[in-house]
């Protein structure tokens, strides 16, 4: 089980991938999009990722609302989804 201290760069990191790719997670949220259980299985989906270093690399490369997530990230299919809505 992550300690807070892993999970809370991972809910930030789940959160600024969203931002990246254009998504506003709260807006999801509020539209019946998005439910804190699936957002927090997202986080959780995360803890387990392998390269959270070079996500935070990738992320802060980033200058423009990015088309897809890097290959690796474990919530590729939850904001593909968010983004059909």
């Amino acid at each position: 089980m992550p300690g807070l201290t892993d999970f809370n760069r991972h809910a930030r990191l789940v959160d600024h991938m969203a931002t990246t790719l254009g998504l506003d997670l709260d807006e999801q949220m509020m539209r019946g999009k998005l439910t804190s259980s699936q957002l927090d299985d997202a986080v959780l989906s995360c803890t387990g990722c392998t390269q959270p270093c070079a996500c935070e690399v990738w992320l802060a490369s980033q200058e423009e609302v990015a088309p897809t997530p890097p290959s690796y990230c474990r919530n590729v299919s939850l904001f593909e989804e968010l983004r059909k809505t």
